[in-house]
């Protein structure tokens, strides 16, 4: 290969960019190096190659030339990571490596950690704002609770954002896409007295949507978005002392998710769908026909103090202190139909939740360039946590109205409030969780080859909840009702099977836990490392406090979630430095697996979070990047895991899925993969000295599953996007025009209830668009 590289890269640059590219001028030199990349994977600054961690380190640059704008399309940069989009979110979910909490309750965390700037996130919803201004993201696969510790039993997502320059510096960037959809985004950075430098930057993004709403005739366009946000932030930097002020602002206003109805309901609401022909159209589905548009509100507000200060002549003292506010409103609408119709009831849900969080971590680590090396902190970690939501449903049995000569059904006559019923109910639920811990880990390095790394993590948890929900009643008269979704049972359940017969519930739970990892490394020659580790992780009790939440089986506490993982890999760099490869297979068990089970609660599917049992994750990775010329990037990235149960614990419910042991974890496809380019080169036109770029990736994601047991299947896809950019010498303007999708290749997120929901996300059709960015 070493041989062949200069032929290769001549055949690989012509297959980008065309002969007629070429003959205007493109030429490179024929060496180049892989960027050294610089992770805090292990909370100190390390080479990416030396951190024994299967990990994947994505610039900002990157995601800004990938358009990557959201966790949500991180899967097209880093095969192992799959998402759950939810109606808000609220529900959304990371997984990683086919494992991931999928929860409605605010009593229960995420398995996949995301930590901002050193803060840990309390809900995987407030790491869904849009990815600006950020230096660059670490994906970090396996348990990580040793030194990270909250909720990263499966993995954890690191977001380290810009910090401020000596020298005054700004950039405006405009973007438009097809579909109206257009973002904007501008930044200021430079010094503002002697070692204290600033950042500013603001952005503000809209989008129509790509679902078309046809109610009374109407074309209104759903599924879209309004962002906005800010932050700003203060570095100081005099040497012995580096403090970062970061404060930061954003909201968000999505008409999202409205899922299409994928297929058949049934001859007479397929007509009052509107369905053609009365046939759906599967993930092909692009309109519906809703009276309420489904919609998720968030507002976060956070301030971060990241402190580190030069003591004991070489070791460093680390203070980080993060406060975050968030609250999501949740508009959805439930039934997906214009109207209540006989046999079939309108449901309309509306519910705020409120995180408050503050959190702050103390670390001293020693000289990280010594043979002995190791840090010590301790952890502390308060939410708070309230949800107000109410559902309000209309159903009748009969109606005095005229059956609808073109659909065939009959409505409810909402003026009839003897045969038509209006059953609602409210529920408030407070949930205060606090997390502290004492953690250390240490490195010895025998030899220049040969190193030992161990750590342990003492964790104390504690959650206390309280929830109040009165049973249905009928909103004309007040008298008891029930209806799709909504119990007959108060929250505190009745004295027959066991509660207190009233409307409140309430409970407690706490649990103390060692974990650990114990790691060694080998490294045969100076460019290659390759390491084995053992690591225990830990996620704290919870419980299933949501809307029907009802004692005494939902206010028994979900135990703890513990995850035992073994890992071997290699880093390795080639070919002067020319080829980068790193691979590592693993297994990971976990035990008291917090998952939810759906279940059916008077014709309306609703959900019932249990630990599900044992379930187990195995398969292998591996990473590639090569630079055979400069201005030259090929990337790839392979993900297998075979991620399934192993022993299931049944719902105590009825109803409960067939979740038999070996059946597949939801979203957890078996095989998922990317290949790219990337080609940066001078480009001499009209006597001007600038620069071309462009850029090609494939990503493909194998078939997976929705739900537990198997339900809910989703077909394999492949996502091609390219690019192609222009720019002066200096870089100092660029023009970018982008192409996603470009086969059209249609798809789904999420299939509920068999495909009756179906969610199309935006990059399921084909779309072109174009930025253009001003730096000073």
């Amino acid at each position: 290969m070493r041989n062949s590289t200069c032929n290769k890269s001549k055949f690989v640059r012509a297959a980008l960019l065309g002969s007629s590219a070429l003959a205007l001028g493109i030429s490179a030199p024929a060496f180049a190096q892989v960027e050294e990349i610089v992770v805090t994977a292990q909370k100190v600054e390390e080479n990416l190659q030396d951190v024994p961690i299967a990990i994947t380190a994505v610039s900002g640059d990157t995601l800004t030339a990938s358009g990557t704008n959201s966790l949500e399309n991180l899967s097209q940069l880093v095969p192992s990571v799959t998402f759950r989009k939810g109606t808000t979110n609220a529900n959304s979910a990371v997984v990683l490596r086919g494992v991931g909490t999928i929860s409605f309750s605010i009593a229960a965390e995420p398995s996949v950690s995301t930590v901002v700037d050193g803060v840990v996130l309390s809900r995987s919803g407030q790491a869904f704002a849009d990815l600006v201004e950020i230096e660059r993201l670490e994906v970090l696969r396996g348990p990580q609770g040793t030194l990270f510790g909250k909720n990263a039993s499966a993995g954890l997502i690191n977001v380290v954002s810009k910090g401020g320059t000596d020298t005054l510096e700004g950039e405006v960037t405009v973007e438009g896409f097809e579909g109206g959809e257009y973002r904007g985004r501008a930044t200021v950075s430079g010094p503002v007295a002697e070692s204290l430098t600033f950042r500013a930057n603001a952005f503000y993004g809209t989008y129509e949507g790509n679902i078309t709403n046809i109610l009374g005739g109407n074309k209104n366009k759903i599924n879209g978005y309004e962002h906005v946000g800010f932050r700003g932030l203060l570095d100081f930097d005099n040497g012995p002392a580096r403090i970062k002020l970061i404060a930061d602002y954003y909201e968000a206003d999505d008409d999202c998710c409205g899922e299409v109805t994928g297929v058949s309901r049934g001859a007479a609401l397929d007509a009052e769908l509107n369905l053609p022909l009365g046939v759906a159209q599967g993930e092909n589905q692009r309109f519906v026909n809703h009276n309420l548009v489904t919609e998720s509100l968030d507002r976060q507000v956070g301030i971060t103090i990241n402190a580190d200060f030069d003591v004991f002549s070489d070791h460093t003292l680390s203070a980080i202190y993060g406060y975050r506010d968030w609250n999501n409103t949740e508009i959805r609408e439930g039934d997906f139909l214009p109207r209540a119709v006989v046999g079939t009831p309108q449901l309309h849900d509306r519910g705020l939740v409120e995180t408050n969080q503050s959190s702050l971590e103390v670390r001293l680590a020693s000289d990280q360039s010594k043979a002995f090396k190791y840090q010590v902190g301790a952890f502390y970690w308060n939410s708070e946590n309230t949800q107000d939501f109410t559902r309000e449903v209309i159903t009748c049995a009969t109606s005095t109205s005229a059956v609808d000569a073109r659909t065939g059904a009959r409505p409810c006559n909402l003026t009839d409030t003897v045969n038509t019923l209006f059953p609602t109910a409210t529920s408030r639920s407070l949930v205060d969780i606090e997390n502290y811990a004492v953690f250390g880990q240490a490195t010895y390095d025998f030899t220049d080859r040969v190193g030992l790394t161990v750590g342990m993590r003492w964790t104390h948890d504690s959650i206390d909840y309280t929830h109040n929900r009165a049973p249905g009643v009928n909103r004309t008269n007040g008298a008891a009702a029930t209806g799709a979704g909504i119990s007959g049972s108060p929250a505190g359940g009745t004295v027959a099977t066991g509660g207190n017969g009233t409307a409140l519930s309430t409970g407690s739970s706490s649990n103390s836990n060692f974990s650990g990892k114990a790691v060694l490394t080998v490294k045969p020659t100076d460019d290659v490392m390759v390491y084995g580790s053992y690591t225990r992780g830990y996620k704290g009790p919870a419980f299933n406090v949501f809307f029907n939440h009802t004692a005494p089986t939902n206010a028994v506490p979900i135990d703890e979630e513990t995850s035992d993982s073994f890992e071997a890999g290699i880093k390795s760099q080639f070919a002067d430095n020319r080829i980068q490869l790193n691979a590592s297979v693993f297994q990971v068990t976990y035990d008291g697996f917090q998952a939810n089970n759906f279940v059916l609660l008077n014709g309306a599917v609703v959900t019932n979070l249990t630990n599900a049992g044992q379930v187990r994750s195995t398969g292998f990775e591996l990473d590639a990047v090569a630079n055979p010329a400069e201005g030259l990037d090929l990337f790839g990235s392979v993900a297998y895991a075979d991620a399934k149960v192993r022993k299931f614990n049944a719902n105590p419910l009825t109803n409960a899925p067939d979740a038999r042991n070996g059946t597949k974890l939801p979203l957890a496809p078996a095989w998922s993969w990317n290949i790219g380019a990337a080609y940066e080169a001078p480009f001499k036109m009209f006597g001007r000295d600038d620069k071309v770029y462009l850029r090609t990736s494939f990503n493909h994601v194998g078939k997976q599953f929705s739900d537990l047991g198997q339900s809910g299947p989703i077909d394999s896809y492949g996502l091609w996007n390219a690019s192609i950019g222009y720019s002066d010498a200096e870089d100092n303007w660029r023009l970018t025009f982008m192409v996603r999708n470009i086969t059209d290749e249609s798809y789904v997120l999420l299939n509920t209830s068999a495909g009756q929901r179906l969610h199309i996300p935006r990059d399921a059709d084909r779309y072109m668009g174009a930025s253009l960015r001003f730096r000073f």
